[in-house]
């Protein structure tokens, strides 16, 4: 059965006349535990971080192909900000508005105050298809690239490509 905070997804996505694929599956809360699943998901494989700066009142989602380490110092560094660190569950669930192991951009549109900036891995342009957690970690959503663009265009909240190596 699906909940309402993932009806709100695929609501959206019906508005933006976004074609998607879901993939149903067993809670996970990690890449590994994904790849368990041989879901066969096509397109580039990523993972999301939900990071802010030391003062705490930035907040930030990085979105990086998954075999990519992110070097938070590094990351600082290249935009510009204070030492970052991992947001704690609870700013995750107050920005966002979902739990741990269901980090997703499709929470931004839990971010009515457009307050969380987002940082793509340049990479993502190299791929035709990407796919996400729909606010819960029991399902996955497969999207076109130019599709996750117009997406993130429609919530509003600041974001911009990087280089993360």
């Amino acid at each position: 059965m699906i909940g309402t905070d993932e009806q709100k997804i695929y609501d959206l996505l019906k508005e933006l006349q976004i074609e998607y694929t879901r993939y149903e599956h067993k809670p996970v809360y990690t890449i590994d535990e994904i790849k368990e699943l041989n879901l066969n998901v096509p397109g580039i494989q990523l993972k999301n971080l939900f990071i802010r700066n030391k003062k705490g009142n930035e907040h930030y989602l990085v979105i990086v192909e998954e075999t990519k380490k992110v070097n938070l110092k590094e990351l600082s560094k290249k935009i510009g900000t204070s030492s970052l660190s991992f947001a704690s569950e609870e700013r995750l669930f107050k920005y966002l508005g979902v739990a741990s192991g269901s980090v997703t951009p499709f929470g931004l549109i839990n971010d009515t105050k457009k307050c969380v900036k987002v940082f793509l891995d340049r990479e993502i342009l190299n791929s035709d298809k990407v796919s996400f957690h729909p606010n819960v970690n029991t399902a996955t959503v497969l999207i076109s690239s130019l599709d996750f663009e117009k997406y993130l265009k429609s919530c509003q909240n600041e974001f911009s490509f990087i280089e993360i190596n």
